[in-house]
């Protein structure tokens, strides 16, 4: 092996997930560190976050409770099995989790991810129809430009073309609820669209199609964070959950980015009074520090599996790294730093500053559509005719450049700073944005 490829800084052998290689490679972008609001970079630039990572880090980097948890956790005990073993924490953080949490959604499942828990969710669903009796319903329905992760369930009911059009058919007997993006009627709503709560009524036209009997689930991001930031319009949960229950049908609500405070509530559950069958959970979780999801049911949903003997396994499905210890431990200090410091009802009394700020790149070069809800944002950008991406790419650069980490899907700016950002850091981010749309063809 050349000696090159020996050395610390050579960045070949890492195939690195969701980006240009070469691109990034030709020029990278190296963080070392990270405190507070901002990261250093490898060239000693302070980068404020408007990501909060990948929409994770929502209290903040390197907090001392979280770090001292984790620290000390892998003192105590770095590793226990979570097959037909426990460890006090994991079963410490359920309890904390289910009370957070409206209605009976008082059972967790624990994951490493976003990814796993969307896999979790949509087995469990499957499962959960046999148990009952319901063998046919085997068929799972997403949304067109929805992200559920990279697992071969969360690719097929996701709707977002890239992540499906090179592996194939992946999941048979998936289908698509139409997308409820409507800019035409739309466009600079703030919070909640006035209009498109009948596109809920597509999933009718499914039902028609496949027979309720065949359906197991229905899975959408209350919000959809990942495709661009999509706001539900205002009726259409509320009309989903009333199909769903007139057919039988589970709702999954996937909160992998809208769970821990990320709308000003502490999940879209109570954000829109809603109330789901199961919900995915993880970034925000753990605060990013450690890997970690997880999956909350209703009662009904896990009694219906605990009929059997009492000695036999309810579910054939688990990770090794289930309830990590050190997941376990980061997660119970996050919870901890949520509460002390308030963060949630901080993003809440901060949305309607955001709010301002965000629309006021309104009239802007290239900015055709601003949509916003608690603290996160889409800037929808004109694409370049025949160069689709290129200009929020471009902006993406130029922002990190100028100090500001932004993150860009297709033609779109997506902000969602953490929880702890105050007025000035979101002047400086959004101002940043502003320069860069004036500077950019």
């Amino acid at each position: 092996m050349p000696d090159s490829l020996n050395t610390p800084n050579d960045l070949a052998p890492f195939w690195m997930p969701f980006t240009a290689n070469r691109q990034f490679k030709s020029n990278p972008r190296l963080l070392v560190k990270a405190e507070g609001m901002y990261y250093t970079t490898s060239d000693n630039r302070q980068v404020i976050d408007g990501t909060a990572g990948l929409w994770c880090v929502n209290a903040g980097h390197a907090q001392p409770k979280i770090v001292e948890a984790i620290q000390q956790q892998a003192l105590e005990l770095d590793y226990a099995p979570a097959f037909q073993m426990g460890h006090p924490k994991a079963f410490e953080l359920a309890a904390r989790l289910v009370s957070m949490i409206p209605g009976d959604l008082d059972h967790v499942f624990f994951t490493n991810s976003g990814s796993e828990s969307v896999d979790t969710a949509l087995k469990i669903a499957l499962a959960y129809h046999r148990a009952k009796g319901d063998a046919s319903r085997t068929r799972l329905i997403g949304r067109e430009r929805g992200y559920h992760g990279v697992g071969f369930g969360g690719i097929s009911v996701g709707g977002i073309v890239n992540n499906r059009r090179f592996f194939g058919s992946l999941l048979a007997g998936v289908d698509h609820l139409r997308h409820t993006h409507d800019p035409a009627r739309n466009a600079f709503s703030r919070g909640q669209p006035e209009h498109g709560a009948e596109l809920a009524d597509d999933l009718e036209r499914l039902v028609a199609l496949h027979g309720a009997e065949t359906i197991a689930a229905v899975i959408v991001e209350p919000m959809a964070g990942s495709t661009g930031v999509l706001m539900p319009p205002k009726g259409y949960l509320e009309r989903l959950r009333a199909i769903c229950d007139k057919y039988g049908i589970l709702l999954i609500f996937d909160e992998v980015i809208t769970g821990f405070g990320r709308l000003g509530s502490p999940f879209a559950v109570d954000h829109f009074g809603v109330m789901p069958d199961i919900v995915t959970t993880a970034k925000g979780v753990s605060n990013g520090a450690v890997p970690m999801g997880a999956v909350f049911v209703r009662k009904g949903i896990y009694d219906t599996f605990m009929n059997g003997p009492e000695n036999a396994i309810e579910l054939f499905h688990g990770y090794t790294y289930s309830a990590h210890p050190l997941a376990c431990a980061a997660a119970l200090a996050t919870l901890d730093v949520y509460r002390e410091q308030d963060l949630f009802k901080r993003c809440a009394d901060l949305a309607p500053y955001f709010e301002d700020a965000v629309h006021s790149l309104k009239g802007l070069p290239h900015v055709i559509d601003v949509r916003n809800m608690g603290l996160v944002a889409g800037i929808e950008l004109e694409p370049r005719p025949g160069a689709p991406t290129a200009r929020a790419f471009e902006a993406f650069l130029k922002c990190y450049d100028k100090g500001v980490l932004i993150r860009t899907t297709g033609d779109i700016i997506a902000l969602s700073p953490p929880l702890i950002v105050d007025k000035a850091q979101i002047d400086t981010i959004v101002g940043t944005i502003a320069d860069v749309l004036k500077e950019i063809a």
